[in-house]
Parts: structure tokens; C-alpha cells; sequence
């Protein structure tokens, strides 16, 4: 419980800033999550479609700080390298 002025606006711009990034990773982890069954179904014009938009959703996590840039680098890495075998198939 906070005692003083500055700690309750504290809490709440945290409360605020926790609601923000929530949103932000769950909408990353969605278009991550998409992609990956998609390219588990085979359908390669799907995923010619999903891949830029998923690819975006990492950069747009990468600058709100949701992911680090290397760990965004990886997962771009890796769903490039699915989706260019899927459609390889």
C-alpha cells in the first residue's frame, strides 16, 4: 500500500504500462503462434502471406521493448527458414 502521492501515481502508471506490454506480447505471441500452425498445415500461399506481417509484429515488439533484438533476430531467422522449405515442398 502505498504511503505517499508519488508512490500511488507510481502504481498506477504501472498498472497502465503492465496493460500496455501485455497487449503487446500477446499480440506478438498470436502472429507467432499463426504462422506456426499454418506452416504446419502445408499451406504455402498462407504463409507467403503471414510471413512479412509476422516479421512486422517482431520489429514493432523489438522497438516497444517487449523482445530483445537478438531474440527477435532468431525468430525471424528460424520462420524465414520454415516458411522458405514449406514452400520449397
Amino acid at each position: 500500500m502505498p504511503n505517499h502521492k508519488s508512490a500511488e501515481k507510481r502504481v498506477r502508471q504501472n498498472e497502465r504500462r503492465r496493460a500496455v506490454n501485455r497487449s503487446n506480447r500477446t499480440k506478438l505471441r498470436t502472429s507467432i503462434k499463426n504462422l506456426r500452425s499454418t506452416l504446419k498445415g502445408g499451406e504455402a500461399s498462407k504463409v507467403g502471406a503471414l510471413l512479412p506481417k509476422t516479421v512486422s509484429e517482431i520489429d514493432k515488439a523489438v522497438q516497444k521493448g517487449v523482445l530483445h533484438r537478438n531474440a527477435a533476430a532468431r525468430h525471424k531467422s528460424r520462420l524465414t527458414m520454415h516458411a522458405t522449405q514449406a514452400a520449397a515442398k
